[in-house]
């Protein structure tokens, strides 16, 4: 989303500041506020931050009366005072003024010489989010986009702010008006889950980049993606996570009938119940997600030498290598599963699509013929990876 600068135009809708300017003539023993800093409040449109935060270090003498703001527009335009306060901060709503400067003024109204002077610069922004793309799942869109703005300056990094807003499927738009922007959510990781999403109602997303002062970069390309409840790209928590969310049940045959009956099929659960197949693991020792084998008669083993193109390559589940071992997941590679219930083996596989930091999200298969190592795709056309695609315009 590429603004215009918000210097245009600057300097003449402030220009109405520059009437008195400086401080007063009357001499003040009290030294001047060392060390102002500030922070932007970023508001989305990155030519215009919400606001402002001034902070200096606080002058400790019991003269001390308050403490006086002073800004101005451009650097060919006088000083105005801006605002008077007894704390060592202040917070200038809407769009800020281009300098600041402190002044410390004491009892008898004397004031001090000016702080150092702050500078609003929109050329510190970071750079844009350089790519952005989605994994559609049910009321939520798992987003992931690329790491650049965080490590062209780590120092400086602070977070990523994540937008969304409604897509225009018949003119294939997002609609980027202001009052239509929603923010999900902010994160220092480079994936964000956006849940509570309305199942087949497309949206439009985009990431920008915040720095510590508070300057927001622009935005990502724009993603439009549409969440919907289906049996491929399923998100199981880790279990130190969310325990309630961080196990699976290929097939659960609840009624005794041998076929996969809607409600049987593909169940999230609680990881500590005995009866699903694997529960996920976070290591803490390296933030690594494991699947771990939990049924007393299951076992698995990573499916071939190499990473899967597709759920549908793993087809025909191995005769032998099965393990109760934790393994770890892995984006792309295939897992094949061997459950052992009542003296009868069923085989299950999935495909690792995505691995978060707190979570895992795959595309799964089961066989329910007793002792029949096919692997039948239970969905018709799943298949794995992102989904979703960039939009280039916007309205």
């Amino acid at each position: 989303m590429r603004l215009l600068s918000r210097y245009t135009g600057l300097a003449a809708g402030l220009l109405s500041w520059g009437c008195q300017s400086n401080t007063t003539s009357l001499a003040s023993t009290l030294p001047p506020p060392q060390n102002l800093a500030y922070q932007l409040d970023p508001s989305g449109d990155p030519a215009q931050p919400a606001g402002i935060l001034l902070v200096w270090d606080d002058v400790q003498s019991s003269a001390l009366g308050s403490y006086r703001i002073y800004s101005r527009g451009s650097t060919t335009s006088a000083y105005g005072l801006r605002g008077e306060t007894s704390s060592n901060t202040f917070h200038d709503n809407g769009v800020p003024h281009l300098q600041y400067y402190v002044t410390a003024a004491d009892v008898n109204g004397g004031e001090s010489d000016r702080s150092n002077v702050i500078t609003v610069d929109e050329r510190l922004q970071l750079p844009q989010p350089a790519s952005l793309t989605s994994i559609s799942l049910n009321r939520a869109i798992h987003l992931q986009w690329a790491d650049n703005a965080a490590v062209s300056d780590p120092g400086r990094f602070n977070w990523y702010r994540v937008y969304s807003m409604p897509y225009d499927l018949d003119h294939g738009v997002c609609i980027t008006q202001r009052d239509s922007i929603l923010l999900e959510g902010t994160t220092v990781s480079d994936e964000f889950l956006a849940t509570l999403l309305v199942n087949g109602v497309p949206r439009c997303f985009g990431v920008s980049a915040i720095s510590v002062e508070g300057y927001e970069s622009l935005w990502s390309p724009l993603w439009h993606d549409t969440p919907r409840p289906d049996a491929r790209n399923v998100l199981v928590s880790a279990y130190e996570v969310s325990q309630s969310q961080s196990g699976f049940r290929f097939w659960n045959d609840a009624n005794g009938n041998g076929r996969g009956d809607p409600g049987e099929l593909g169940l999230v659960q609680a990881g500590n119940r005995t009866d699903i197949d694997f529960w996920v693991h976070l290591q803490a020792s390296d933030s690594t997600l494991w699947i771990v084998p939990k049924f007393a008669g299951d076992s698995m083993q990573v499916y071939g030498s190499a990473p899967v193109a597709d759920l549908t390559s793993v087809d025909f589940a191995p005769a032998n290598g099965y393990s109760d071992k934790m393994f770890q997941a892995v984006p792309g590679w295939g897992y094949v599963f061997q459950r052992n219930e009542n003296g009868q083996y069923h085989y299950a596989a999935l495909r690792v699509t995505a691995v978060g930091r707190q979570y895992i999200i795959f595309d799964w298969s089961a066989q329910t013929d007793p002792g029949n190592p096919e692997l039948v795709v239970m969905q018709p056309g799943l298949s794995a990876g992102r989904t979703g695609s960039e939009v280039s315009g916007s309205r």
